[in-house]
């Protein structure tokens, strides 16, 4: 039943997710859009400002801001899947279908384990869009790489991909079953994106930030996973836009482990949650 009852939530979840043909579109364009707009009309401006000067070292690959930029909006588009993915709760709980669910023979952490599942595989799903459209747009992920090292570099990007939205989910499904409306779970997790997402180097160096701001980031989940896609999908020592990054094996095992740490919490947040959840 325990095994039946986790594949029924994800089943159901991803169903939803597909046949809510605006939601599915909205969900790959905004992302879309990001790279054909922000991201060229960005990367147009930075190379004016820089003048050709990107603080390119000898040896070391430069690459412009559009694919520098490209990894924070996969970054961003997991960040805003799972953060609001514990919005479909409130959904449940208003048409009385989470009091059928908690009153059935499952096991209430299948529902966590469920929806966890379904928040990997729509954001590894979307990831693969926006690396296939960023391609297409001239973003230089993979240069010079094999194709047994691409699929290695895949591996890497959707592993760290799962914990982070494995992480957040948990997060937003803890919101969702202690807030009694929509509004207030949307303006708790509309509260949590802007600091997480512009407190992070997924669109500008943070080496620049004040102390106060430098601390933030390096709590921020945000930071770790962007870390990770651009070590893997760009390597691991280049400049951009005048900032040198080079990560080390042990850097990127850093990042792993702390989004492991972040995602055993907040899923441990949500499995205690749901346990004591009560609806009438």
């Amino acid at each position: 039943m325990r095994v039946f009852g986790f594949l029924t939530v994800y089943w159901r979840d991803m169903l939803r997710y597909f046949r809510f043909r605006t939601q599915l579109f909205s969900s790959l364009l905004q992302p879309a859009l990001w790279l054909a707009f922000f991201g060229i009309a960005m990367a147009a401006n930075f190379d004016r400002i820089m003048m050709g000067d990107t603080g390119a070292l000898p040896g070391v690959p430069s690459v412009g801001y559009f694919t520098f930029m490209a990894a924070g909006v996969i970054a961003m588009n997991v960040l805003f899947t799972n953060l609001f993915g514990g919005f479909i709760l409130l959904f449940d709980k208003n048409w009385g279908l989470m009091r059928e669910m908690l009153a059935s023979p499952m096991p209430r952490r299948d529902i966590i384990f469920g929806l966890c599942l379904s928040g990997v595989t729509k954001s590894s799903f979307q990831a693969t869009v926006i690396i296939v459209i960023g391609l297409l747009l001239g973003v230089a992920f993979f240069v010079g790489k094999t194709a047994v090292e691409v699929a290695g570099s895949l591996v890497g990007i959707f592993a760290f991909i799962a914990v982070f939205a494995i992480g957040f989910l948990s997060l937003s499904t803890a919101i969702a079953l202690v807030t009694e409306s929509p509004e207030g779970f949307q303006g708790v997790t509309t509260l949590l994106t802007m600091p997480v997402f512009f407190a992070s180097n997924a669109l500008y160096p943070t080496d620049a930030f004040p102390e106060a701001l430098q601390w933030l980031v390096a709590v921020n989940p945000l930071t770790y996973l962007v870390t990770g896609i651009r070590h893997f999908a760009i390597g691991d020592h280049f400049t951009a836009i005048g900032v040198e990054y080079l990560t080390t094996t042990g850097d990127i095992a850093l990042a792993f482990g702390a989004l492991l740490v972040f995602a055993v919490v907040t899923f441990a947040l949500a499995w205690r949650t749901v346990e004591r959840a009560v609806i009438t």
